[in-house]
């Protein structure tokens, strides 16, 4: 994935946050910084830094009973080509069992192998 402008300009340690909140999908600020092992206040820099740049966005949550922010990516950084096929998006998206004899799983399988020659 390229590098957006506003990533070329973070420090080790908001790219480390940047990249806890892309491969959780989205964290708890409450659990951000432990994660990272970092201060509660080193880590609100970073979650100010990171929104500021427009890489992750927050919002107001409750959790564990204490009032926190959850922290997800922008839709802007979210990478869904890994899962299309020319325009067909992967027929599992949310599905909880797969099955390979299926006939979207085969059409979508056949437009990926097209798009490879």
């Amino acid at each position: 994935m390229s590098a957006s402008q506003g990533e070329t300009d973070l420090s080790a340690d908001e790219r480390a946050g940047l990249e806890l909140v892309r491969e959780t999908g989205g964290i708890h600020q409450s659990d951000f910084w432990k994660e990272l092992g970092v201060s509660s206040r080193k880590g609100s820099r970073i979650v100010e830094a990171l929104e500021s740049a427009e890489l992750i966005q927050r919002e107001e949550a409750v959790y564990e009973g204490q009032r926190t922010y959850y922290l997800e990516p922008t839709a802007s950084e979210l990478d869904f080509s890994l899962l299309m096929a020319g325009d067909m998006l992967s027929p599992f998206i949310g599905e909880e069992e797969v099955d390979p004899q299926a006939d979207a799983f085969s059409q979508w399988l056949m437009n990926l192998a097209y798009e490879e020659e």
